[in-house]
């Protein structure tokens, strides 16, 4: 395997925490828009790890995802819960970036940050197990 491939897996993981740590610092802050935002970007991130391995990306975040469905869930590297979670997460996104009036609550943040933190958590596991971290 390329050794960039890894290098960019390695960097996007590293993002994929730092946009994780960056939705915990909005939701302790009241900013719950934000906070999901950025939680969603940890999972897609994560995700965007996956495919630099594979050597795989697409311009469209649902491009990024089906990819992710098809050759990861589909397959069943990794579990079928994962992928409601990303395709949920992507809708509230879009809800709370582009919807006028969406109301989220803290508590929808938070929820959102738990499911980012195990995707996340799932991702890094699938990649030590596969020896590629």
């Amino acid at each position: 395997m390329h050794d960039n491939r890894i290098e960019l897996m390695k960097y996007r993981l590293e993002m994929s925490k730092e946009r994780l740590k960056s939705s915990r610092l909005l939701l302790d802050a009241g900013c719950y828009k934000d906070s999901i935002g950025r939680s969603y970007y940890a999972m897609f991130t994560a995700v965007r790890a996956l495919l630099a391995v594979d050597g795989q990306d697409f311009s469209k975040h649902a491009g990024v995802i089906a990819y992710f469905q098809k050759e990861y869930i589909k397959t069943g590297k990794i579990e079928k819960q994962y992928s409601k979670y990303i395709s949920q997460a992507f809708q509230i996104r879009n809800n709370t970036d582009y919807g006028d009036f969406f109301v989220v609550s803290k508590q929808d943040a938070q929820e959102q940050y738990e499911k980012a933190e195990e995707f996340l958590g799932v991702i890094e596991t699938y990649l030590s197990n596969d020896n590629r971290i």
